[in-house]
């Protein structure tokens, strides 16, 4: 079975504890990952996904429902779809296809951005997932996602 969904965010970083920069679209590689990101050249971790479910009810469950995504430090922001929980399990995001290496484990950082949100991250891999590219191409806010089983 397919699910899809919606890329509702692209957000990248130059270096460890840079700002977020969003965009609307980037170039996505399997040597560097998100274009202009520090991660991209770390093969089990290139790219990092959250969904917005995963973390509005992070959010919600801290009372504070308007915090923005960026906070997370993901790389890209999904809507509408579950994202799969087991290493190896495909997602395309537009032409681009990632592999999922693990759960993107909430850190320290997230209770410096607002406090309990480590904790309200853990469960049910809200905090999201890691991934490498195995497919290049050109993403866009609003590109289709989906599973591929």
């Amino acid at each position: 079975m397919t699910t899809t969904a919606e890329l509702i965010g692209i957000a990248r970083k130059a270096k460890s504890h840079a700002p977020m920069e969003t965009l609307d679209r980037v170039d996505v590689t399997t040597k560097l990952g998100i274009d202009g990101d520090y991660r991209g050249k770390l093969r089990r971790r290139q790219v990092t996904i959250l969904s917005e479910e995963g973390w509005q009810a992070a959010c919600e469950e801290i009372n504070q429902p308007d915090l923005d995504w960026t906070i997370r430090r993901a790389n890209l922001f999904v809507r509408g779809i579950t994202l799969p929980r087991t290493k190896g399990r495909k997602i395309a995001i537009g032409s681009v296809i990632f592999e999922i290496t693990g759960e993107t484990d909430p850190c320290h950082r997230m209770d410096e951005a607002a406090p309990g949100l480590k904790n309200a991250m853990t469960p049910d891999w809200r905090g999201g997932v890691t991934c490498r590219v195995i497919q290049d191409g050109v993403i866009c806010c609003g590109d289709r996602v989906s599973t591929i089983d």
